[in-house]
């Protein structure tokens, strides 16, 4: 493990985010932490329920012969049942390992066997599955709990307990040893492991990211410098829970500022349950807010003509204050309060359609962020705020100050850390945030983490005089073309994606004279268009091969190419035939397509773009 240069952190008094859970559950035992829609109804669970659960499963876990150090994953879509997995496994110092919930049986198998995993959380029969596939490749594993037994019913099987039986044991031991959590929470020190998260594995084997409690200390200690909440407000937990900006927005910022977390039904209610609970606060990736901004663009379609006329001069207007504000100059005086009232009349109704008429903060990251998206945000009220953060960095590093917005930038650094420039312009940070290497890979780690502490991040950017940072590319996927110009596709993708028909695109030309790309279609929209035009398909294939929808393709990429320099423009393009899902290898479990598997995969496509 590297050692850290910079002092631990506390939050809020304490030197691991263990302990400030125990002192929150006390401090707020009757309010509520977590709600949990199930067939139709929110339930709530508050502070004090949570630690008893947690504590449950920590002291029953340790009735199973789990030492400090053992290794604990969980295999489960977002749902209290995760935290109090997570939790109960941290405050007992054991390691919490995540996993995607999309994965295969040998990603599973991986995981398994690196983290030397002894205990297997799973949520159901499909995860469950998954275990049974692997496990007897999996020397270390000795016991399967089980949260939803339903398809299980009657389950034999010695090595398998439900969820609610190891709840039970705990709670019984609780009610006679409860000093053992408590002492084991004690224990817990800054520099201890906290859980592992796993990265994608896109340019090789998955990688174990040892996060520690002092940078999960440092993080709820820095939440304030980019969330304004109060306690009771309500945020959703809808991205996955092993990634960290979810792991940190749903397990660890709470214990900051108090908001109550909502967990949907399923991954597929999503935009409904955002309208449902209304939430304080969203962080979401570049796609969940171009999907919002899609179906406006597609409601106003359909429209009549006098509603289309309000919103579009409405827009204009919003639009003149943002660019105001954008250059410093921003509007005030009877300009300014028509365009509330304007706001009151008309935007107060499309902030409510899309669920958003409570937004405090919104924020996004992990992804570019195409400009015209911030603007359009900015134009109907709403600062989306973009920040820059890693695995590596325990969540958010950069984040957008919401007085002093900049697009084209992802903020400045977090108070307490350093960002600088390295070779080839690459964006490195140093902190009481980055994490502690790489699970036993010592040569990995070193090459990530110099002797000096600086985190190399991969990426390359700027850093303008007041600090601003701005990501332009990996430094692995800048395209360099037979003419020698550098191209970074991530800007030129983003402004493809920003198209309410187009969710995700890779753009192609290394070592050839022009640019090209594989585009992916938006299933809802692209269908929706092709309805209203009684377009004829049977399946997703034969819709990408419909001249109309091509037809579709190739003008939201002029009108991408009219934004774009010459060598930036793109020559000719194919449509992706296949519905990929996160399970598909194309893509990540964060729905984002791996532009080496995309390049591999579809090669011989690629080669007819380019005709010798």
């Amino acid at each position: 493990m590297q050692a850290s240069p910079h002092p631990p952190v506390p939050a809020f008094g304490h030197d691991t985010p263990h302990k400030l859970l125990r002192q929150r559950c006390r401090e707020w035992a009757a309010q509520p932490a977590l709600r949990h829609k199930r067939r139709g109804i929110w339930s709530s669970v508050s502070w004090a329920q949570y630690y008893e659960r947690a504590r449950a499963v920590g002291l029953a876990l340790d009735a199973l012969g789990l030492r400090r150090g053992d290794a604990v994953a969980v295999l489960s879509e977002n749902r209290p049942e995760w935290l109090y997995a997570d939790m109960g496994v941290q405050c007992m110092g054991l390691l919490s390992v995540g996993i995607y919930p999309t994965s295969s049986p040998q990603q599973v198998l991986f995981i398994l066997r690196d983290a030397r995993v002894r205990v297997l959380f799973v949520e159901n029969q499909e995860q469950y599955d998954k275990a049974l596939a692997v496990r007897d490749q999996c020397p270390a594993l000795e016991r399967i709990v089980v949260t939803d037994l339903g398809g299980l019913r009657g389950l034999d099987d010695a090595m398998t307990i439900d969820f609610a039986g190891l709840m039970a044991q705990g709670e019984a031991r609780a009610a006679r040893e409860a000093d053992v959590f408590e002492r084991a929470i004690d224990a817990g020190r800054a520099e201890e492991i906290a859980f592992l998260v796993y990265t994608s594995g896109t340019t090789g084997a998955p990688k174990g990211a040892m996060i520690a409690n002092r940078n999960l200390t440092f993080q709820i200690s820095s939440v304030r410098q980019y969330l304004n909440l109060d306690p009771g407000d309500r945020t959703l937990s809808f991205l996955p829970l092993c990634h960290i900006a979810e792991r940190m927005s749903t397990v660890f910022n709470p214990l900051a500022q108090g908001q109550i977390v909502h967990f949907p039904e399923n991954a597929g209610t999503v935009f409904n349950d955002v309208r449902e609970v209304a939430p304080h606060v969203i962080f979401g990736p570049p796609r969940f807010w171009e999907k919002l901004y899609s179906q406006v663009t597609l409601y106003l379609q359909d429209a009549i003509p006098l509603a289309r006329r309000v919103y579009a001069h409405v827009l204009a207007e919003g639009s003149a204050l943002a660019q105001a504000r954008l250059d410093g100059a921003p509007v005030t005086g009877w300009r300014a309060q028509r365009y509330r009232m304007l706001q009151a009349l008309a935007l107060s109704n499309l902030r409510s359609f899309l669920g958003l008429q409570n937004l405090k903060t919104a924020m996004t990251g992990a992804a570019p962020v195409p400009p015209d998206l911030l603007r359009w945000y900015m134009a109907i009220g709403i600062d989306l705020l973009e920040a820059f953060g890693m695995t590596e960095t325990c969540g958010f590093c950069t984040s957008m100050p919401p007085q002093r917005i900049r697009i084209g930038t992802a903020g400045v650094r977090c108070e307490g850390t350093e960002v600088r420039l390295g070779e080839q312009d690459e964006i490195l940070v140093r902190g009481p945030n980055v994490f502690a290497g790489y699970w036993g890979l010592p040569e990995k780690t070193r090459e990530t983490l110099d002797a000096e502490g600086w985190l190399h991040t991969g990426d390359c950017g700027s850093i303008d005089a007041e600090g601003y940072v701005a990501i332009r590319d990996r430094i692995k996927d800048i395209i360099i073309t037979s003419g020698g110009k550098n191209i970074t596709p991530s800007n030129i993708e983003n402004l493809i994606k920003f198209s309410p028909y187009l969710s995700d695109a890779v753009v192609i030309g290394e070592g050839h004279h022009y640019l090209t790309c594989l585009v992916m279609l938006d299933l809802d929209n692209v269908a929706k268009f092709a309805q209203d035009r009684q377009v004829p398909y049977t399946d997703f294939a034969s819709m990408t091969r419909a001249p109309e929808v091509v037809a579709l393709v190739r003008q939201e990429l002029e009108r991408v190419n009219a934004k774009l320099a010459r060598a930036e423009q793109i020559k000719d393009f194919r449509i992706i035939d296949q519905l990929l899902t996160a399970e598909d290898e194309e893509l990540t479990p964060t729905m984002k397509l791996k532009r080496k598997v995309i390049a591999s995969k579809y090669a011989e496509v690629i080669a007819n773009m380019y005709p010798s």
